[in-house]
């Protein structure tokens, strides 16, 4: 039973493996020949079946003949009507140009038109039998139109007359007489000349107005000519109240009347020409469209007849269609084969290199693109293919390498933000370890001096008590002397106690303040005050003076450790850069209500002072003009996000070389932002200023 199955399956692959290589064999030999050729030879065969066709139809036009003619003559009798339509239309469209720029050439070209619209009439339409019937009712609308364009020219003569004596004519006295006024006033000084001026360029505009509504029917322009004359009109009186001779009354009393001849002309012009408007439209234009509607009847009364005409020369083609077609089929089964041959011989190909590309464009790169020996057309494709293949195999390992280079540059950055942070983290630490120095070393003053006190304290009680147990006797001097000792030594130890007392609760608060970063309520003098003294150690060290005006009463809902942080900064970056190798200076801190919700701090000195391009980096973090001496950049770039994110203000820098420095905080009352530098410490990144104006 296997071995009948086996056989039998031979049998089916044998018949198939046959075919494909039999077709194999055929389009290998088609592919023989260029494309262009393939192409070529089914044009060939599409030109026998035309040859063939057009044989047949030329048996069939003789009979198609007869049709033909009642279709031309209702086509023929159309374009008359559309000739009549277009001349009666051109017409119109130069009765219009003309009114708007008469003109001997224009009103020749009329006439002539004229006549041609009449000689269409009495000589094409009365002799066509469709039309003969309907020439009568065309030639009647076709006059009224005609005799419409010399009533308008009438009109049109009478604009003309009186643009030109009653507004061109009084235009050209007045310019006569502005030049006699202007000849009659001498120098330009003169207090004639403004009015004068205004009147000349309102003279000037009043004509190119006029001109322009005469030619254009513009109704803005013509208000404009009626305002400039009004102008010419007012001004008038004035200069003749600043004429100084009788030459200028003279030529103004002559120019008033000139105007008010050349208003009431504008006056006529504008009346005659809604005149003529009306003319065109109630004869001209209503006499055209009158025309084109029995144009338009009887084009439809054509349409019927040339329908009829269709119908009979459909009847005729159906005949003769019946036997083309057979001829068609034959020819069409030659061409559908050669086709499918060539077709073959373009497809499996593409097929190929469609192939070929799926599998690339699915990132298998490994498949060679098959026919690349070939020497068609598409055998150059699949060349092409081929060499894309290759290069998406170096694209792929270039893109593996690009992988493996950013994997590595993101560990860097990862890096570089963790050691940035630990920068800052630093940074803050060093400031509060001064601070811890600073305040250490004050109060070991205080302290000190106690301690010595309280020595000179205790010899002096064992010499009292020595000189009671001696049983000499004590005298009242000894008791006196014993009792002012002992007064001035506790007044020494208060004193000094009390002193070390405040400084270890402003160092305590402050310290405090900047360790936990909460949120409270404090006056800001206070918190002022309470950063100063733990200052203060750095101020004698420096030769620094200081000046502090804060305002008692200014209260803050924020964070007093930002505040002492922003301070320290500020102050350690003046005593490093603004006054640094010894020099002496005076830092001012003020403080001031700025409208309801907020508070303007203004930390300034009179030391070195920043270049512009300083400035323009002063917030940028790590950018330090100290490099080589431990500086780190990182002072005012702390300073610049606790104001700006964590107090929800805004900071301000102006600095001049060798005039100190600026530095305007403006923060609201009521702090709106949150811990800026803690946040930015939980993913490994710091805010960066959107302004590049910062620490040296």
């Amino acid at each position: 039973m296997v071995a009948v199955t086996s056989q039998h399956n031979e049998v089916e692959e044998r018949p198939a493996s046959f075919a494909a290589r039999g077709r194999a064999r055929i389009v290998g030999l088609v592919r023989a020949v260029p494309i262009r050729w393939r192409i070529l030879s089914i044009a060939a065969l599409n030109s026998a079946v035309v040859v063939v066709l057009v044989a047949m139809i030329w048996n069939g036009v003789q009979v198609l003949g007869t049709a033909w003619d009642d279709v031309r003559q209702v086509r023929e009798s159309d374009k008359i009507l559309a000739l009549l339509e277009s001349e009666t239309g051109h017409l119109q469209n130069l009765i219009h140009r003309y009114i708007t720029q008469p003109s001997p050439e224009l009103f020749a070209e009329i006439s002539h038109l004229r006549e041609t619209v009449l000689g269409t009439l009495t000589t094409r339409a009365s002799t066509d039998p469709v039309l003969s019937g309907s020439v009568q009712q065309l030639e009647r609308v076709t006059e009224r139109f005609l005799n419409g364009f010399g009533e308008l020219r009438d009109v049109q003569a009478t604009i003309s007359k009186t643009y030109e004596d009653e507004v061109l004519t009084p235009a050209r006295d007045m310019a006569g007489l502005y030049s006699i006024i202007e000849g009659a006033t001498g120098h330009r000084d003169a207090l004639i000349w403004p009015s004068l001026g205004k009147s000349r360029e309102a003279f000037t505009a009043m004509l190119v107005a006029a001109n322009a509504y005469y030619l254009s029917l513009a109704t803005a322009s013509a208000e404009e000519a009626r305002r400039n004359t009004g102008t010419i009109e007012q001004t008038i009186p004035v200069m003749a109240d600043l004429a100084d001779n009788d030459l200028q009354r003279m030529a103004l009393q002559r120019l008033n009347a000139r105007a008010a001849a050349l208003r009431n002309g504008l006056t006529r012009l504008s009346e005659q020409l809604a005149a003529r408007t009306e003319l065109l439209r109630d004869v001209i234009d209503a006499s055209q469209a009158e025309a084109s509607g029995t144009v338009d009847e009887l084009s439809i009364k054509m349409r019927q007849r040339e329908q009829k005409a269709q119908e009979t020369f459909d009847r005729t083609l159906a005949d003769i269609s019946r036997k083309v077609l057979s001829i068609a089929v034959i020819f069409l089964g030659i061409i559908i084969t050669a086709g499918v041959v060539i077709a073959l011989s373009i497809r499996l190909p593409l097929q190929q290199i469609m192939t070929a590309m799926q599998a690339i464009t699915s990132g298998d790169y490994n498949k060679r693109v098959q026919g690349t020996t070939a020497q068609d057309e598409v055998g150059a494709m699949a060349r092409a293919v081929e060499v894309f293949r290759e290069n998406a195999i170096a694209k792929r390992k270039t893109e593996d390498e690009l992988r493996a280079s950013k994997e590595k540059a993101e560990n860097a950055l990862h890096e570089l933000n963790a050691a940035q942070q630990n920068l800052i983290d630093a940074e803050r630490l060093a400031a509060l370890g001064g601070l811890v120095a600073g305040v250490a070393h004050e109060v070991n003053n205080p302290i000190g001096i106690s301690l010595t006190v309280a020595s000179s304290f205790a010899r002096r009680t064992e010499i009292f008590e020595a000189e009671v147990n001696s049983g000499t006797g004590l005298r009242r001097s000894q008791l006196e002397e014993f009792v002012r000792t002992s007064r001035d030594a506790a007044q020494q130890l208060v004193s000094n106690l009390h002193r070390a007392g405040e400084l270890i609760q402003s160092f305590k608060q402050v310290a405090v303040d900047r360790s936990h970063a909460e949120r409270r309520q404090f006056s800001l003098s206070e918190a002022t005050d309470q950063i100063i003294a733990s200052l203060r150690p750095a101020l004698k060290k420096a030769s620094i003076a200081l000046s502090v005006e804060v305002p008692e009463g200014l209260m803050i809902d924020g964070y007093p450790g930002s505040y002492g942080q922003i301070l320290t900064n500020l102050f350690l970056n003046a005593a490093n850069h603004a006054f640094g190798d010894g020099r002496s200076g005076t830092i001012s801190i003020s403080g001031r209500p700025r409208g309801n919700d907020d508070v303007e701090i203004i930390f300034a000195d009179d030391g070195a002072g920043m270049s512009p391009d300083v400035q323009r980096q002063a917030f940028d973090p790590f950018f330090t003009t100290r490099r080589n001496e431990g500086g780190t950049g990182l002072g005012l770039h702390i300073v610049y996000n606790l104001v700006t994110q964590q107090l929800g203000g805004r900071m301000m820098l102006d600095s001049r070389l060798g005039q100190g420095t600026t530095f305007r905080i403006i923060i609201p009352r009521v702090a709106k932002g949150g811990s800026a530098i803690e946040d930015s410490a939980s993913d490994g990144t710091a805010q960066w200023p959107n302004r590049t104006m910062s620490s040296t």
